[in-house]
């Protein structure tokens, strides 16, 4: 059953294909059928009715053969398509077919196994092709059994053996695909017997054995060929009538002697000769002399006999052309003689031919590869008089006579012959009218001028450039020639005028230069050398130019990077030597040059243009660069930030290993104090919040970088954590930032806050525009209360956040100061009164001024008639008083005096309350 399944989805897919014509999924439909053929057993068409199987097979194979006239399938689609019909009709065709299914069956084979042949899958036609000989076979000796005398038997034999011989014919064609020539002769041979009987079949046969012959030869395999090609000519010899014809069999025995000369000419040489001679006898053609004279040579024949096949060649009509390429044959096998003589030969027979100058430019051609110059100079000579006597040569054939002149005189140049060199160019020159423009003129001028810039005529060498320039002043190699005169004279303003130019030229080469700029790597390689050039005639200027335009056109990052680095050692050069004042130009151009450098690493990064390592290289090297830039120049703070900025910038294209993460975050902490600091000395607003908002920026990028880094190691003794929150603090309290609370309480919560932070933080609190003086306060009173833990008291210190507290809580010249701020206030002078009792560090200045804040105080509450508050605040000054050293002497006769007059208004003012009351 399972058989029989297929053949019922075979049925489907043919009755849906002939419906579709030429619908997109044919080439599925067709490629299911040929699976499922497979699967179909010989037993198969049992199973079902032998007449719907053969209603398809036939229904398939007539579609197959109208869709080949409207090429709807391809010769491999139709050929499966063949093959499952053939395959169909064979389950049909029963033990004793009739003779029209058998006829139908042998045309179907026939034309299975040609199909697959013709598309180069020889092994499934053969067992088609065998089927086709079965049938045959049969068929003859169907007819046999009927026939009734001898004519109806010859009748019948003829029959047969005109599709005997195309299914052998077949057979032999597959087994030459296959490499099966034994097979392929048998079948040849069969063929070779019937063409007695079958004489219109010769010119088939024996250009099918030719085809052999061909085909064999492509595959090097010499022996087959020249079998197959023997056998086309004999055959084609069979019947005069039906031969292929004169041209055709003189064409076999030119590849035949053409086999025997590549297969060993020196073993079959004898063949190869009659071969050739056969073919000329057969059909005169130049191909069969040119052939010949080439055998003469390969087979070392003596010069007489070449000269008389030359003769044989020129008895008849042959090309120009053909005299030429006959010529070269000779002269490329050493024949000299015969050579030139058949050179002067063909120049008396075309002498009146517009073509004799290809006769005369071989003629130079071969005297200069046989290194006869002389003789080939006085020929180019005569060229040059003829024309300017009426003889000039075709402008095709002048072209290659400049082009022979220049490759002469460049073998010359890089000799360093550059005497002889100018000879050739000279000849070249010659062939140009006085004022003609034209652009290989400009180069044959620009080849002079390089041969007289090494003989040292730089005047005859500036003639020539200015004759390049009238000729073709745009082209980037002219300018270089300008250029190179001008470095060798020391005109740096000539030489960097003419590297403007090339620098232009270069950014759109296809404008001026066509070929040779196209992918721009010529414009680059002269801007090298440009460079090159000027540094070894020490224009440093002039280097600097031409590295510039080189590091901006060229599209190898490792020249790019080469030309950067060149700019930095030589603008360095020059900055280490010049004053101070002078170098602020200087830094702008290397920056310029390491922002460069940064850019072009990221485009190698997104191209991927560079190794990993080659990128990890370049920009380690430039990022140490601009972190000794910034170290040097830190009296320019702008400066030095981009610098630092830029380090960190061209160390991201490295590995974050610790060493660059530590740069990383150097880079971007010094980056932000720079800000910071330049913020402080602003002198407009807009510019103070963009650098403290580009300061915030860096310090959070910092923190990041540390929070990495800090997972490296032991970092306990850095202080990154504090700058970075001073740095912030700072930002975001002159930003007026609402996230500034938030970062207070980061501080507030710091479990070993040091007093120097909070001392900073208070200074900045209200540093201008900042103005937090209760953050100030807070602050100041953390540090006091560290400070008075200590073990060791830091008398300054603590005078100075004292004289801070005292001056924020009370305000100089108030008098209705709320009493929980005197109170306050008090507390700060009492806690002052116990440092300077303790201690003989506390700065005898800073005594002096909170002895003079507390006597104002009491100063004020007296001149308001309060007495009591006056003599408090006056005693406590008293207490202060007793405290300064070399000052009290100034102080102390005045202030008793006056803190008499205090005391006496106090009893007096103690003395009249009763009587008020």
């Amino acid at each position: 059953m399972k058989g029989e399944s297929h053949l019922l989805e075979i049925k489907v897919l043919i009755q849906e294909l002939v419906k579709k014509d030429t619908s997109s999924d044919v080439p599925e439909i067709i490629d299911k059928l040929f699976s499922e053929i497979e699967c179909v057993d010989n037993e198969a068409g049992n199973e079902i009715q032998e007449a719907q199987i053969e209603e398809s097979a036939i229904s398939l194979w007539n579609w197959a053969v109208t869709n080949r006239v409207d090429s709807v399938i391809s010769d491999e689609q139709r050929a499966k398509l063949r093959h499952v019909s053939c395959r169909l009709a064979c389950l049909c065709e029963g033990s004793d077919p009739p003779e029209e299914k058998m006829r139908r069956q042998i045309l179907m084979t026939m034309k299975t196994g040609k199909g697959w042949v013709d598309v180069g899958k020889a092994a499934l036609a053969d067992g088609f092709l065998v089927i086709a000989i079965n049938s045959l076979e049969k068929l003859y000796a169907q007819l046999m059994k009927r026939s009734s005398g001898e004519a109806d038997i010859q009748v019948h034999k003829a029959d047969v053996e005109k599709d005997l011989f195309k299914v052998l014919s077949y057979q032999a064609e597959s087994a030459v695909v296959q490499g099966y020539f034994q097979k392929a002769v048998t079948c040849l041979q069969r063929c070779k017997d019937m063409l007695t009987r079958l004489p219109k079949q010769t010119c088939y046969l024996s250009i099918l054995c030719y085809n052999f012959g061909v085909e064999t030869y492509e595959q090097k395999g010499y022996e087959q060929s020249s079998f197959w090609l023997s056998q086309s000519y004999e055959i084609g010899k069979m019947d005069k009538k039906y031969s292929p014809g004169e041209e055709m069999q003189a064409k076999v025995l030119r590849l035949l002697a053409t086999v025997y000369l590549e297969w060993d000419c020196e073993q079959y040489q004898d063949k190869a000769l009659r071969a050739i001679s056969l073919a000329n006898e057969e059909n005169m053609h130049p191909a069969g002399f040119f052939l010949k004279i080439k055998i003469l040579l390969k087979s070392a024949a003596s010069d007489e006999g070449i000269r008389t096949a030359v003769a044989e060649l020129l008895h008849h009509e042959v090309s120009l052309d053909f005299c030429l390429n006959t010529a070269k044959l000779l002269l490329e096998h050493e024949r000299e003689l015969v050579g030139f003589d058949f050179l002067k030969s063909i120049s008396g027979r075309f002498v009146s031919s517009p073509d004799l100058g290809k006769i005369i430019l071989l003629h130079i051609e071969f005297l200069l590869r046989r290194m006869k110059e002389p003789l080939a100079k006085q020929k180019i000579e005569d060229v040059i008089t003829g024309h300017y006597t009426g003889k000039q040569l075709s402008s095709e054939t002048l072209n290659r006579l400049h082009i022979i002149l220049w490759d002469r005189a460049a073998k010359s140049y890089e000799a360093k012959n550059y005497s002889e060199a100018l000879q050739w160019y000279n000849y070249s020159l010659s062939f140009y009218s006085s004022g003609q423009i034209d652009q290989n003129l400009a180069k044959l001028q620009r080849n002079m001028a390089s041969c007289y810039v090494h003989l040292k005529q730089l005047e005859k060498a500036k003639e020539a450039v200015k004759e390049a320039e009238r000729c073709d002043p745009s082209s980037i190699f002219t300018q270089f020639s300008v250029y190179k005169v001008a470095v060798l004279e020391g005109n740096a303003e000539k030489a960097v005028e003419a590297i403007v130019a090339m620098g232009k030229l270069a950014a759109k080469p296809a404008q001026h230069e066509d070929k040779l700029l196209a992918d721009g790597s010529a414009a680059t390689s002269l801007l090298s050398l440009a460079a090159q050039i000027a540094l070894e005639n020490e224009q440093q200027a002039v280097a600097i130019k031409a590295l510039e335009y080189l590091s901006q056109h060229s599209q190898d990052c490792q020249q790019v990077f080469t030309a950067l680095k060149c700019l930095v050692r030589l603008v360095l050069s020059k900055v280490m030597t010049e004053p101070k004042e002078n170098r602020t130009k200087d830094m702008d151009t290397l920056l310029t040059y390491l922002t460069s450098a940064h850019r072009r690493l990221a485009e190698s990064f997104t191209e991927g243009s560079m190794t990993l390592d080659m990128r990890t290289h370049e920009a380690h090297w430039f990022r140490k660069i601009a972190w000794n830039l910034a170290v040097q120049f830190e009296n320019c703070p702008g400066t030095m930030r981009n610098f630092f900025v830029l380090s960190f910038k061209l160390s991201q294209f490295c590995p974050s290993d610790k060493a660059v993460l530590i740069a990383q975050k150097t880079c971007l902490l010094l980056a932000a104090a720079v800000d910071l600091e330049m913020g402080r000395c602003s002198l407009t607003l807009t510019e103070q919040i963009e650098l403290l908002s580009q300061a915030l920026h860096r310090i959070r990028a910092c923190r990041e970088i540390w929070n990495v880094l800090k997972l490296t190691g032991d970092f306990s003794k850095d202080p990154t954590d504090t700058l970075l929150l001073l740095y912030e603090f700072e930002a975001r309290a002159k930003l007026n930032d609402p996230e500034l609370d938030s970062l207070l309480e980061l501080v507030w919560e710091l479990p070993q806050i040091e007093t120097k932070m909070l001392e900073t933080i208070a200074s900045l609190a209200m540093e201008s525009p900042a103005h937090y003086p209760s953050v100030c306060k807070r602050a100041l009173k953390c540090a006091l209360t560290l400070h008075r833990k200590q073990e060791s008291i830091d008398a300054v210190r603590v005078s100075k956040c004292l004289h801070s507290l005292v001056h924020l809580s009370l305000p100089t010249g108030v008098i209705d100061t709320d009493t929980c701020v005197l109170e306050e206030v008090w507390g700060y002078f009492e806690d002052a009164l116990s440092v300077v009792g303790t201690t003989g560090d506390y700065p005898e200045v800073e005594t002096l001024w909170l002895m003079t804040r507390a006597w104002n105080t009491g100063i004020l509450h007296y001149s308001v008639g309060k007495y009591k508050e006056a003599e408090q605040w006056c005693g406590l000054a008293m207490r202060f008083l007793n405290h300064l050293r070399s000052l009290k002497s100034s102080y102390e006769n005045q202030m008793i005096g006056l803190y008499g007059e205090v005391l006496d208004k106090l009893d007096r003012a103690k003395g009249f309350l009763p009587n008020e009351e």
